[in-house]
């Protein structure tokens, strides 16, 4: 009696293995391979930086997979494929056409998702734990990083060696510069409110000007989301230091505009992203698709509770600002 049971009770178990590795198997045959792309201009850079974005970034970010075997069996590999197709559109270093510029802002964002802990993500680092970024892989990055910009200072200067510090004067007219997404620059910005002030790890002065209607979501912290209308400046300058001491803003590197219309710039939470940078205000992108490859990643990763704004001053009485923050 007990082996007719114990042939009952194998049976059963047969049954369910065979029906599992029969769908297992069976969802092989929808799985499609990543697919495969060349490699036009892979970025340049130093050799211990390039080891870190290969080793932590480029299994995503680039069009040179070397996947795990794990990562090709279905259905982890819709996943992962998903997850590359997507990391690709935001930041592919095997398509790196960027002007100088464009690749220090680049590698600050890279920098700034490190400093955090968003890149690479956790999901990832869990199967593929040598990713992890580092201490020391933070510092290696960061010091290429400020080396970009002393470089780019020692060019712009001996283009002009008497460069004026002041914001440069452009009045909103039909040749104020204009970002490839339709945001045109104003000198209107000077005027308003300064609703925040921030420095950054490359001795920069950054203020932060808000118009009225950006002021008003502040102060009834109405940012859950901005409404539209609002336009927030971030003018940065180069922290110049005088003989007492005094930190004073010295060179101007650029001013970021950030203008919410929910229904024009529907792939970037509804903000259009923009920067002039320089004495002749050169606005950065060349296609109007450029802040969804690049700056709304950042925003998404870092300052989706204040409504992907970075530094909202916040109100330290508001409670419902701190529960939100909490969620």
């Amino acid at each position: 009696m007990d082996s007719v049971k114990k042939k009952r009770n194998v049976k059963p178990i047969a049954i369910v293995f065979l029906a599992v590795l029969g769908i297992f198997v069976g969802l092989q045959l929808f799985n499609q391979p990543l697919e495969g792309k060349p490699t036009p201009k892979k970025i340049e850079a130093p050799r211990e930086v390039l080891a870190i974005l290969e080793n932590s970034c480029f299994n995503c970010h680039s069009n040179q997979q070397n996947l795990s075997w794990y990562d090709k069996i279905a259905p982890i590999s819709w996943a992962v494929n998903k997850d590359v197709e997507r990391a690709r559109e935001v930041l592919n270093f095997s398509e790196w056409n960027y002007s100088a510029g464009e690749h220090q802002g680049k590698m600050y964002a890279i920098l700034n998702m490190m400093q955090s802990g968003k890149m690479p993500l956790h999901e990832y680092t869990l199967l593929h734990p040598s990713a992890k970024i580092t201490t020391k892989d933070i510092e290696t990055i960061k010091k290429y990083t400020l080396s970009l910009s002393s470089v780019n200072s020692t060019k712009k200067e001996e283009k002009n060696i008497h460069q004026n510090l002041n914001l440069p004067e452009n009045n909103t007219n039909s040749k104020s510069p204009v970002s490839p997404n339709g945001v045109q620059y104003s000198d209107d910005f000077k005027s308003w409110k300064v609703i925040s002030m921030s420095t950054l790890f490359d001795k920069s002065i950054r203020v932060i000007y808000g118009n009225d209607i950006a002021v008003k979501a502040v102060e009834t912290d109405n940012f859950h989301p901005w409404p539209d209308g609002s336009i927030v400046v971030k003018s940065v300058w180069k922290q110049q230091e005088l003989p007492d001491g005094e930190i004073r803003p010295g060179e101007f590197v650029n001013a970021q505009f950030m203008v919410k219309d929910s229904k024009k710039y529907t792939d970037t939470e509804g903000w259009g992203f923009a920067k002039f940078s320089g004495k002749d205000l050169h606005p950065t992108g060349k296609t109007a698709s450029f802040a969804k490859e690049s700056c709304i990643a950042c925003h998404r990763q870092l300052a989706e509770k204040t409504g992907f704004l970075f530094d909202v001053p916040m109100k330290v009485n508001t409670e419902r600002l701190i529960k939100n923050l909490q969620k």
